[in-house]
């Protein structure tokens, strides 16, 4: 065997380290552009964290709704996303944001609802998100 041929397919460490580099920085560009090229969609639900956020700003205490603060709800929901916030009695109901689209995603819960001085009435708190 000649000297040569037992030297054939050998690499100098520097030049392969180059060449593993070359490789990871191309898989890392591509990946990276076919995560830009696919549409996003949420992997989680916005619906219950808009929730919880919109009932902190409606009642100052944690337990009951006030109906007068309302129009703060959207600004509580997700940023980016649309938020309606609606506070529902047996008698009346109380609204803020844009109406939703068919397709909103929406969470609700049940709270107290300060109707007036002392009178506090069972009702539901809702809130629909979307894009």
């Amino acid at each position: 065997m000649s000297r040569s041929s037992a030297r054939r397919g050998q690499v100098e460490p520097t030049a392969a380290l180059a060449a593993t580099f070359a490789v990871v920085v191309g898989l890392v560009l591509y990946a990276g552009a076919l995560g830009a090229a696919t549409p996003e969609r949420p992997d989680r639900t916005l619906a219950e964290p808009a929730l919880t956020r919109v009932h902190a700003a409606l009642s100052p205490n944690g337990t009951v709704v006030l109906p007068e603060r309302v129009e703060r709800g959207p600004a509580a929901g997700p940023d980016g996303y649309r938020t309606n916030v609606t506070v529902r009695t047996a008698t009346r109901r109380w609204q803020a944001g844009p109406t939703p689209p068919p397709g909103a995603e929406s969470a609700a819960r049940s709270a107290g609802v300060r109707v007036g001085p002392a009178a506090v009435r069972a009702g539901t708190l809702r809130v629909e998100v979307w894009a």
